[in-house]
């Protein structure tokens, strides 16, 4: 299922080492930030789009991604 609605543009999380993309069923899309699992001053989900960044480091390879059971 596709939402009717185009997905946010992430930001510097749609290229972040960090970032893990989650869809649920119904179609949505979040961007955990893995940072925030360790360090409190980061934002587990950050408000988008992301245009700086101090934890921001470039990914080798396309961002994780998994389904929420939600």
């Amino acid at each position: 299922m596709s939402s009717p609605f185009p997905a946010p543009d992430p930001g510097l999380c749609g290229r972040c080492a960090h970032v893990r993309v989650i869809h649920n069923r119904k179609g949505s899309t979040f961007y955990l930030c893995e940072r925030a699992l360790t360090d409190s001053t980061f934002r587990r989900y950050p408000p988008l789009p992301v245009a700086r960044c101090r934890g921001f480091e470039p990914a080798p390879h396309p961002p994780r991604t998994s389904e929420s059971h939600e």
